[in-house]
């Protein structure tokens, strides 16, 4: 079998990056690791330039930078850095002589799939959003598909190269059963009390740990409620060193990240989460009834959106930033306290999983590559 080469682009957050492995690692179950070569392009001095090798990918990195929204010098530097992107993603092109290339959003994905288009390769792009980000919209009239994964999305790229995929994720989701006692001994609990989970995604999230902080004394000392706190490698030592300042806390647990989602996910009664495309994806597979926070800090406001379209149908409830500090814990609470309402949400969110999109993302690609017997 012919190898197949591929270049996947995008990152800044593991909304960007992980979909993007997970499509890979579906090609290399397909066809064979020997079979697929695969060259990360992403951005340098972010995450993924540590993340990717890590899981035994290579990756070159551009010197793109995003432009900020406020008024601020660093915008100054934007057109130079996009135009070495530009020369350094075009010379990256020439040498690997991918067969596709395809891109998972941010900002990082731009410069290499616009040349890669100008040169006549197959590009594809996925999006997670139920609002396409702007490097996906400005790819888009050139793109061979475009993998989404809400309804409506004719509004950014051409009808007729949209494949509705869902959005791709690593691990395994959705399989141990709720309130699974592997996943609740995981956490140090026993299932004798509803099981909170609190997530600000991978970097952490300022105004959920602050919707935290609100409430978490009288949390310890009522101790009706389990909480599972995920605060985000940036917030982790503030937010340690406030939770030992409650004194003993048995029914809390605390960390910058959680290396087992899917035990998170298996022991939460109920989680409150950012509304990004990957958390979206998770918590519908796992079919965890979700409150939303969603980040106001991005483009396009997409994470409200994609968290409106699951409150429109029942799936989750939406706070705003400037509601949750207040309202978050009372809220998470009252919902705790209704099963019935819990588990309606839980049955609606599920719609929303599609188990398989790493596979149909995979196909795509292989089919823009010419790889049609597949």
């Amino acid at each position: 079998m012919k190898k197949i080469r591929i270049i996947v682009s995008g990152g800044g957050t593991g909304g960007h990056i992980y979909p993007a492995v997970a499509v890979v690692e579906a090609l290399e179950r397909r066809l064979g690791r020997e079979h697929v070569e695969a060259l990360f392009v992403g951005a340098e001095g972010k995450m993924e330039m540590s993340k990717v090798p890590a899981l035994g990918y290579r990756i070159e990195g551009l010197p793109i930078v995003g432009l900020q929204r406020r008024l601020t010098l660093r915008n100054l530097q934007v057109p130079g850095k996009m135009l070495r992107s530009l020369n350094k993603a075009r010379r990256i092109l020439k040498e690997f002589r991918p067969d596709a290339v395809a891109g998972f959003g941010g900002y990082a994905s731009l410069p290499l799939l616009w040349q890669a288009q100008r040169m006549h390769l197959p590009t594809v792009v996925w999006e997670g959003n139920s609002f396409a980000g702007m490097a996906n919209r400005w790819l888009a009239s050139r793109v061979r598909a475009a993998c989404v994964s809400y309804d409506g999305m004719d509004r950014f790229f051409p009808a007729d190269r949209i494949v509705k995929t869902g959005n791709p994720v690593r691990g395994v989701f959705g399989v141990l059963p709720r309130k699974s006692p592997e996943a609740l001994a995981y956490f140090g609990f026993d299932g004798s009390r509803p099981v909170l989970l609190v997530t600000g995604g991978s970097l952490g999230a300022r105004v959920v740990n602050r919707s935290v902080q609100q409430g978490l004394r009288r949390l310890i000392e009522r101790r009706e409620i389990d909480l599972i706190w995920q605060t985000g490698g940036y917030y982790y030592e503030e937010m340690r060193a406030f939770l030992q300042s409650c004194g003993d806390a048995p029914n809390v647990w605390c960390g910058a990240f959680i290396d087992r989602m899917d035990y998170a996910y298996a022991a939460a009664d109920l989680a409150v989460s950012r509304a990004g495309a990957s958390a979206v994806t998770e918590l519908s597979l796992s079919g965890v009834p979700a409150l939303f926070i969603p980040s106001s800090n991005v483009t396009d406001d997409h994470q409200t959106k994609n968290a409106e379209a699951l409150a429109a149908a029942g799936a989750a409830v939406l706070l705003t930033d400037a509601e949750a500090v207040e309202k978050m814990l009372p809220l998470a609470e009252a919902l705790l306290a209704d099963a019935t309402r819990r588990h309606g949400m839980s049955e609606k969110i599920r719609a929303f999983s599609q188990p398989d999109a790493a596979d149909r993302v995979a196909g795509v690609l292989l089919r823009a590559a010419g790889y049609t017997e597949l």
